[in-house]
């Protein structure tokens, strides 16, 4: 194994443009906080092709090639090789906590919840829960509809990078309105300290909302009218009529 990370070290030394490439790259997975669930995994590349991997879920080192698995059987049977990656392993789940704590602070998403015109679809309405921002990549997504989860005619995006290591994800119900019912996007993730609902407002239809203000507009009117009409009858039914009487006076002679 040291003979081949110091060939591949040489190779990048010594590369040009026309060169071949070589390099190792060690991970560390891991999701729990306590790092038990971590897995180590050391791949062996060259020439942007996987050649070897060790990976500790199996003990073992896998080649990918007639060559590599040559060289793979040979790290197996090495009591030093195994020994060296079991103790790297270790290390992995030791240090996993602190990383989860100390570096991975979880950043919580931002949600936004709207309504989109199905296409090609057996329901005419869709929903889409939209969460953007995320850390860490792990997230669960679901839809409740009258506080029961659904499960069918629900679709989702995978976990998208951001590119500044944040991540995005979209969930999509396509659904049939219900009256008085209430759906509602679920979000868990670890940023949060319980799941986090976000209940779906529907909004009226803009031309609905002219007809209700011209309707009204009517009916305000028509309030005005009777009511001036009424008080033009009771300001009639006060009047007093009053005889005149006319004098006429003679005419006088010069």
């Amino acid at each position: 194994m040291f003979r081949a990370l110091s060939f591949f070290t040489l190779l990048l030394a010594l590369s040009r443009a026309d060169a071949l490439y070589g390099h190792i790259v060690l991970h560390c997975q891991f999701s729990s906080p306590d790092g038990q669930d971590a897995v180590f995994l050391e791949q062996f590349y060259f020439n942007k092709m996987l050649l070897l991997q060790y990976n500790s879920t199996v003990g073992k080192t896998i080649g990918y090639i007639k060559t590599a698995m040559d060289m793979a059987d040979k790290l197996n049977k090495n009591p030093e090789f195994l020994i060296h990656e079991k103790w790297k392993t270790e290390l992995c789940k030791k240090n996993a906590p602190l990383a989860y704590n100390s570096l991975l602070t979880p950043v919580e998403p931002y949600v936004r919840l709207r309504s989109v015109k199905a296409v090609d679809s057996t329901h005419p309405g869709m929903l889409v829960c939209s969460i953007y921002s995320f850390y860490p990549k792990q997230i669960r997504v679901t839809w409740l509809r009258d506080g029961q989860e659904v499960t069918s005619d629900v679709t989702s995006t995978e976990e998208l990078p951001d590119g500044n290591w944040l991540y995005q994800i979209h969930s999509y119900l396509e659904f049939t309105p219900r009256p008085r019912e209430k759906i509602s996007c679920m979000v868990e993730h670890a940023s949060l300290m319980r799941p986090k609902l976000y209940d779906w407002e529907p909004m009226t239809d803009p031309g609905m909302n002219k007809l209700t203000l011209g309707i009204a507009g009517l009916l305000l009117g028509l309030v005005f009218a009777v009511a001036g009409l009424i008080y033009y009858k009771k300001k009639s039914s006060l009047w007093v009529l009053v005889p005149t009487t006319e004098v006429f006076y003679p005419e006088h002679t010069l």
